[in-house]
């Protein structure tokens, strides 16, 4: 069983204000203790508004954006500027709005086509950017995480080779359920964060959560009960999300 520090939220907004709260704490605590703050982003709606949030004029001046480093978690193979890029949404949401330094945001370069060639380039660039955890493995300060109703994190999809994927931290794998290639994070990397904080929200993935949380569990197991962090585990559930569930 995924093992996390879960907290229900009455609504999408109230949620997002607590992981806005929650990513400046973790931004000022790593930039006082290791001098940066590494980051991944994730894709989706309920990101979206917490992105929004920090880009706010409220908000906004508490981050010190100098010493913050953007990374993502995965992107769909589609060109930076497509409504279905994460770095567009990101991009329109918060980078265009705070005084981050360009060379602090480390995209997926999907204009070079071939997704393996980009996977393994942005393996490479983590490798170089990120610091290392022991054992030379990098390390992100916080790696930000959604779950779909199918149970996939990232772009980490149920029967997909790249859960096997344990010597790269970034891969391609081609989604068959979605008829796509995509990049993403792999288990290796998610595992030695310092924090992963999960953000979920609706109805629709009231079924999912039931299924991760169950404690009568047959494999085969959803990606996102797979993962074994290192690290600190928090997940931020809705109401819409969380249901009947009550954790422990």
């Amino acid at each position: 069983m995924l093992q996390a520090e879960i907290t229900i939220y009455d609504d999408q907004r109230s949620l997002g204000v607590a992981a806005a709260g929650r990513w400046l704490g973790l931004c000022e605590e790593s930039i006082a203790e290791r001098g940066a703050f590494h980051v991944a982003l994730a894709g989706g709606s309920t990101p979206r508004q917490l992105y929004q949030l920090l880009s706010r004029a409220e908000m906004s001046p508490k981050v010190d954006w100098q010493h913050v480093y953007i990374y993502f978690g995965d992107e769909r193979s589609v060109p930076c500027d497509h409504p279905d890029s994460n770095f567009r949404m990101a991009t329109e949401a918060l980078l265009d709005h705070v005084p981050i330094p360009r060379s602090n945001i480390c995209r997926v370069e999907t204009e070079r086509g071939d997704m393996v060639e980009v996977a393994s380039r942005y393996d490479s660039a983590l490798m170089e950017m990120l610091p290392k955890a022991d054992g030379g493995i990098p390390q992100f300060d916080l790696i930000l995480l959604g779950i779909g109703p199918d149970g996939h994190t990232a772009s980490l999809f149920p029967g997909t080779d790249i859960l096997q994927q344990q010597k790269r931290f970034f891969d391609a794998v081609y989604v068959k359920q979605k008829a796509t290639w995509r990049a993403s994070i792999t288990f290796p990397i998610i595992n030695h964060a310092r924090h992963v904080l999960f953000l979920v929200a609706g109805v629709d993935k009231r079924p999912v959560i039931q299924k991760i949380f169950s404690r009568s569990q047959h494999p085969p197991l959803l990606p996102v009960q797979m993962l074994k962090p290192a690290g600190r585990v928090e997940m931020y559930l809705d109401s819409d999300a969380a249901g009947e569930f009550k954790p422990d």
